[in-house]
């Protein structure tokens, strides 16, 4: 790899990800429920607590909220009032003081205890409620406090055991007994609510202690559901209390063995897909920018919270390189872009494959769905595609009510719509490193822009050919795996500088005109070579992206005006002055500029051809195909024999759908007349 500045920024990019590793150290113990323990006997060497179980954890929470605790607040200035009214009443009607006093202190006790209005009628069935005095909340049971109706039944109850021959219920009524039952604790229903919400939303994570010097696992002993769990839980105490013990030289050298190795993954990746892409310093930056990103978004939200890379949308890196790569080089450098998930975090392994599949589904329906609203669809199936993996692993580790419960959606959802949200950055991606984005080629290749009407009014035997070229070309460049779309832009714009000056052009000639009348073979030769430099000029007028000019400088590369050099050299000049006659454009480089050279050459000939057999439109394209080997067309091209070949037969198949044979209609022939008709 000659492009030495590739290796500085491969430098840069390991020196970046290494800083950003989180500086934490792996568990060394590797263990799985259900598998023996391959270790020594594990002696907790600290004190710790056993954390709960997600499942459990969910399950405590379905408890806290089917029970819902009322909140009342007690009003101490209601009892006594009514307790001076209840005196003065017994007194005006001469009540037995004895009787009197007893009613009085019943009383007092249901004050000081609390009185509710409707109690035991509805608000909750849990045993305790609480009570808020003097700015103080204290948990009391149901059976400490009354309501009216209970009150009203225990006051005449306890009174008839020593008030037999009484008529109580004529004294209550006498009295007004229940005038004087005033409740004194008021239902709070703004606090019960949110007292009712941090119960559920704080449940205590631990749910016992393993001390130090306790046995955890003996060595050979089957990790059972609850070993796992204490495992776990030492897992979590030893990274938070210790986290590396060993010798941090050794810590940065893992780091750094690390991130070299997903580092040759994506050099070896690149590599063998599409080497030339080392040689343009842009899209490597460009590629190695993604796997930065990624790897930035793991290690950052790692250290902040490890559930917020179920958010996090590693999708979009996929979208933006499929932007400007093709559909190969971009899948393969997204698997690299999400290695780091594997390494990192501790669930590591889901999240992977969560946005192993979220991306792959953005990728391919991105094809399809990358215009205004059905972005929202490509969005939607991403989110079903995170969800339904997510959902599966959950689905793993409990039952299918736990699944549904642990499975965030709501995380999921917004990474899907964050993918679609983010992804117009990839204009100003375009702008910073001079590219083509996918939806730029869409809106280029719509025959309706104005660059293309123009062509199509001034030059229409050049659009019709521009067009042909556009369909063969994008056919050969899909079957090589080159970049179709880029290819049939490239096509329509190729000869656009023939607008300038159509009619020497003989597919624009109308029939019995030649421009060429009278001309000398150089001055038609330079007429017909400058429709390069016009081209490329009004590409530069356009602003049409350097990808799609560079089509207009190498559609001819550096190739002869046969046709006048011939007439030339008939007419006694000298063969070796081809000057005059050689085009001064650039050889092409990519697979894509080959395709369209090819298809250029071989769309034209094609139209000379007397006989469309199969045998006769072969040797047409290979005699064309030849002819640019032998002229040394193809010396700076980075394509193979393999992919020639295949090239050639995709022209051959074309060519033969486009001219097959036709079936010739037989005449009508005339009926005859019937005799009497004749007669007449």
């Amino acid at each position: 790899m000659k492009n030495y500045r590739i290796y500085i920024c491969f430098i840069i990019l390991a020196v970046l990800m290494l800083l950003l590793y989180p500086r934490e150290g792996k568990f060394r113990y590797e263990y799985q429920k259900g598998r023996p323990w391959v270790y020594e006997t594990l002696i907790s060497p600290i004190d710790f607590p056993i954390l709960k179980t997600e499942a459990e954890m969910l399950q405590e929470k379905e408890e806290r909220a089917s029970e819902t605790i009322d909140y009342y607040s007690y009003d101490p200035a209601i009892s006594a009032p009514v307790l001076d009214q209840f005196g003065h009443r017994a007194v005006e009607l001469k009540l037995d003081e004895q009787l009197t006093n007893e009613m009085y202190d019943h009383l007092s006790q249901a004050y000081a205890r609390g009185l509710v209005s409707d109690f035991g009628k509805g608000r909750s069935a849990a045993p305790v409620i609480f009570v808020k005095r003097d700015r103080r909340v204290a948990e009391t049971p149901v059976t400490e406090v009354y309501d009216i109706d209970r009150l009203y039944s225990v006051l005449k109850s306890d009174l008839a055991l020593h008030y037999s021959d009484t008529d109580l219920d004529s004294v209550a009524d006498v009295i007004g007994l229940k005038s004087f039952i005033v409740p004194n604790l008021h239902f709070d229903e703004n606090t019960t609510q949110l007292v009712h919400k941090e119960a559920v939303n704080y449940i205590s994570p631990t749910k016992g202690m393993v001390y130090a010097g306790q046995l955890i696992v003996s060595e050979g002993e089957i990790v059972t559901g609850d070993i796992c769990q204490i495992l776990d839980s030492y897992k979590a105490e030893y990274k938070m209390s210790y986290g590396y013990s060993g010798s941090p030289n050794t810590l940065i050298t893992s780091h750094l063995l690390l991130i070299l190795t997903i580092l040759a993954v994506f050099f070896f990746m690149v590599f063998f897909i599409d080497r030339s892409l080392f040689e343009d310093t842009r899209k490597t930056i460009f590629l190695m920018l993604m796997l930065l990103f990624s790897f930035a978004g793991t290690a950052i939200l790692f250290r902040v919270d490890e559930r917020l890379l179920y958010l996090f949308p590693f999708a979009v890196t996929a979208l933006y390189m499929s932007s400007f790569f093709h559909d190969d080089l971009s899948y393969g450098v997204y698997l690299v872009t999400i290695l780091p998930l594997l390494i990192i975090p501790e669930n590591g392994v889901e999240l992977f494959f969560i946005n192993l599949l979220g991306g792959s589904v953005g990728l391919y329906a991105y094809g399809k769905l990358n215009r205004g609203w059905l972005q929202f669809v490509n969005a939607l199936f991403i989110f079903l595609a995170l969800s339904l993996v997510c959902f599966a692993f959950k689905l793993g580790a409990g039952d299918l009510s736990y699944a549904v419960k642990s499975t965030n959606f709501l995380f999921l959802g917004i990474n899907a719509i964050l993918s679609i949200v983010l992804y117009p950055f990839v204009y100003l991606f375009e702008r910073i490193f001079g590219f083509v984005s996918y939806s730029r080629l869409w809106d280029l290749s719509d025959t309706n822009n104005k660059l293309l009407q123009q062509l199509q009014l001034k030059a229409p035997g050049t659009f019709q050919h521009s067009l042909q070229v556009a369909n063969l070309a994008e056919q050969a460049a899909r079957e090589i795996g080159g970049y179709s779309m880029l290819v049939r832009v490239g096509a329509l714009y190729h000869d656009i500088g023939k607008m300038e000056n159509p009619m020497c052009f003989i597919e624009n000639q109308a029939e019995g005109v030649n421009y060429h009348a009278g001309l000398t073979p150089e001055e038609s030769a330079h007429a017909i070579i400058k429709h390069v430099d016009d081209g490329l000029l009004l590409a530069h007028k356009s602003k049409l992206p350097a990808s799609v000019t560079d089509f207009i400088a190498s559609h001819h590369g550096r190739s002869l005006t046969l046709y006048f050099y011939n007439v030339y050299c008939n007419n006694g000049g000298d063969p070796a002055n081809k000057a005059p006659f050689t085009y001064n454009g650039k050889l092409p480089r990519t697979k894509e500029q080959v395709v369209v050279m090819m298809a250029d050459a071989v769309e034209a000939a094609s139209r000379t051809l007397k006989d469309y057999s199969e045998e006769s439109i072969s040797a047409l394209v290979d005699r064309i195909l030849a002819s640019k080997f032998d002229d040394s067309q193809l010396a700076e091209a980075d394509i193979s024999l393999r992919e020639i070949n295949v090239v050639k037969d995709s022209f051959k198949r074309f060519l033969q759908q486009i001219y097959h044979a036709r079936i010739v209609y037989p005449k009508r022939q005339q009926q005859p007349k019937p005799a009497a008709q004749e007669a007449k």
